[in-house]
């Protein structure tokens, strides 16, 4: 078994220094030696099967479930290497026609009806709150920060991150703004603030809604946010604006029509939409097998190849396309730095197999943005080629604006 298995494991890592000890104790390493020594060990024979069978489903539930230990570094660093010589894992038959069959059945994975969306929404967003307090900022935004500068911390890179979406919507006080996905309240509650936006939110997570509206009711414009559990497929108003950040992903691919269609039909002939979205710069992937299981059930990241076609689809222009690349990858790092400073108050809420779940899927995260192709895409869309002005110097100096307004308005970097 220990030759077979080491053949296997040779077969995949030729990059990076990876150690392994068997559930027989033996010891062997891979890789050509770059970088800092990580080892790992299997505890039984059935691991070090099950990891052959499925490396990219069954290594993860075996750190999960303490049958994959980390002995020297850390399970970032283990999926570090692992990332860097992924395309190697599709040299083996059985893992290459794994491959095919999960692409082939990510449809019916992706089906997100009304009611698979929010069953979706409840497995990951409605996970006691304390937890996300924990390794988010203060402001609780879920999703890419935007780093100004590489000294940014993590709270200064999120309110970046609104004022830049601000700026891109051209907001004007009293536009009515439809915010999709809008998490914890924070972006509503800045465009509200700062820009004197009148802001619907919509969520499928009634822990979410729970926090934004008591986060509205505390706050002098709490007339102007109007926070709702609601699908945007159940939308009727229209909107000046309308925004989606973070949300996307969970939208399912066989729904890319449905959604536009339904922002063009929301959104005002003079309006501007922004879409903020995690996508692939590669072609399109199906999801990650541990990921879809474990954390996003539903969930799928788009090549621009499958958004565009839809937005045209739905007689929307694409005014401008942005794309963030390390942006998240640095976001990633503080949350799991965040994260493993808080870990025991994390394994007092739920326990040691959720800390090391989570600690699994932040590592993995972060690897996907620094290794794997994986961006966000920050589309502009809107109905008339005029609406948005012709160069984009005005983004510039409406965030200087914005950054002026919520630098000196107290509150917004201790929100919620």
């Amino acid at each position: 078994m220990d030759q077979i298995f080491r053949s296997f494991i040779s077969g995949l890592i030729k990059t990076g220094s990876l150690e392994i000890e068997t559930a027989s104790g033996q010891r062997f390493r891979v890789g050509d030696g770059s970088g800092e020594n990580v080892r790992i060990r299997f505890a039984d024979r059935a691991a070090e099967w099950a990891l052959m069978r499925d490396p990219g489903l069954r290594f993860g539930e075996l750190y999960m479930d303490g049958r994959v230990t980390v002995e020297e570094g850390s399970i970032y660093d283990v999926l570090a290497i692992a990332s860097r010589n992924v395309a190697r894992f599709y040299q083996f038959p059985w893992l290459a026609a794994a491959e095919k069959v999960r692409a082939a059945l990510n449809g019916l994975a992706t089906r997100n009806t009304l009611v698979r969306a929010r069953r979706n929404a409840t497995h990951h967003y409605d996970l006691d709150s304390r937890l996300y307090s924990l390794f988010l900022d203060t402001d609780r935004q879920y999703s890419c920060a935007y780093f100004e500068s590489p000294s940014a911390t993590l709270e200064e890179a999120q309110l970046a991150k609104k004022r830049h979406i601000a700026a891109k919507l051209l907001i004007e006080p009293g536009n009515r703004v439809l915010d999709i996905g809008c998490g914890w309240g924070g972006l509503a509650l800045y465009l509200a603030r700062i820009c004197n936006a009148k802001v619907t939110g919509i969520t499928l997570s009634r822990e979410q809604l729970c926090v934004a509206r008591r986060r509205a009711a505390e706050t002098q414009q709490a007339s102007a946010l109007d926070f709702r559990l609601q699908d945007y497929r159940e939308v009727g108003e229209r909107f000046d604006r309308i925004v989606s950040v973070g949300m996307f992903e969970h939208v399912g691919r066989r729904y890319y029509d449905t959604f536009f269609r339904q922002i063009a039909k929301l959104l005002d002939s003079d309006g501007v939409a922004l879409l903020h979205t995690i996508g692939s710069e590669h072609s399109p992937q199906p999801t990650d097998p541990w990921i879809a299981k474990y954390i996003f059930p539903g969930g799928y990241i788009p090549s621009l190849s499958q958004i565009t076609p839809s937005i045209e689809k739905a007689g929307l222009i694409v005014t401008d396309v942005e794309v963030l690349r390390l942006h998240y990858a640095e976001t990633l790092r503080s949350w799991r730095e965040r994260f493993l400073a808080h870990r025991a108050q994390a394994a007092a809420l739920y326990d040691e197999r959720f800390c090391r779940m989570w600690e699994y899927y932040l590592s993995g995260a972060e690897c996907g943005f620094r290794f794997l192709g994986q961006v966000v895409f920050q589309i502009q869309l809107a109905k008339k080629i005029e609406t948005v002005p012709m160069t984009r110097d005005y983004i510039v100096r409406r965030e200087t604006e914005l950054r002026r307004r919520d630098t000196a308005t107290t509150g917004l970097r201790i929100a919620g």
